[in-house]
């Protein structure tokens, strides 16, 4: 499973590990079934990406978005480029630069070198309309309001996914789920089902923003 979209990549001149790789010992959970449901973000980016791929681009759009509603600036990143170019969806350019403007709301360089590109080649109508938008969009999918938003189904599955104690029989038991990427049911420990590291919201960010920041590729011209 990729985590980062080939598309976005290659549009914006990324050479990027996938998240499983560069960040997780324990890339089995995070392309399984039940981590995915609990993190929204993830599970819509790659339904996103898995149409992109087929060139089903107006599904791929409508899960973007869906990927949007819960803070994943990747995702945030697709409905700008697929605006920009007009896949799946009509041409719109200051569409296209307010959701870029979103997308670089967390300071990542390459999205914003993306979005100074978009800026520059705007008319003056074009940059006006962008402003109208973005305020609209702004109000829906930045980070005061998605974030929230994804920090609340990452509670609400974490509680209800966890049972027992944290020791004693809660604490060795084991998770069984079914791994999307092998296709297989798979076993992990509890204790590793359960870790901070992967269910934490604050630290569902800092990896989100490692990741983004750690990057060796620079922005297309």
């Amino acid at each position: 499973m990729r985590f980062i979209h080939r598309a976005l990549a290659l549009a914006l001149g990324l050479a990027m590990l996938p998240l499983a790789q560069a960040v997780n010992p324990q890339p089995d959970l995070v392309s399984s079934e039940g981590y995915l449901i609990a993190h929204p973000d993830l599970r819509w980016r790659d339904a996103g990406e898995q149409a992109y791929q087929k060139k089903r681009y107006a599904e791929a759009f409508d899960k973007f978005r869906l990927a949007a509603r819960y803070a994943d600036k990747p995702s945030q990143a697709m409905l700008a480029t697929m605006l920009w170019n007009g896949e799946g969806v009509s041409r719109d350019r200051a569409q296209a630069y307010a959701w870029m403007d979103l997308a670089a709301e967390r300071g990542y360089p390459d999205l914003l070198a993306q979005r100074e590109r978009y800026w520059n080649e705007l008319d003056a109508a074009e940059r006006t309309r962008a402003v109208e938008i973005g305020q609209g969009i702004y109000a829906g999918f930045a980070d005061d309001v998605a974030k929230p938003r994804m920090e609340k189904e990452l509670v609400r599955y974490r509680i209800e996914t966890t049972t027992g104690s944290r020791t004693g029989k809660g604490g060795t038991s084991r998770v069984k789920m079914f791994d999307q990427a092998s296709g297989r049911v798979i076993e992990l420990p509890g204790l590793i089902y359960h870790d901070p590291r992967f269910w934490d919201a604050d630290q569902h960010w800092r990896t989100q923003d490692a990741l983004w920041t750690r990057r060796s590729g620079t922005a297309s011209k």
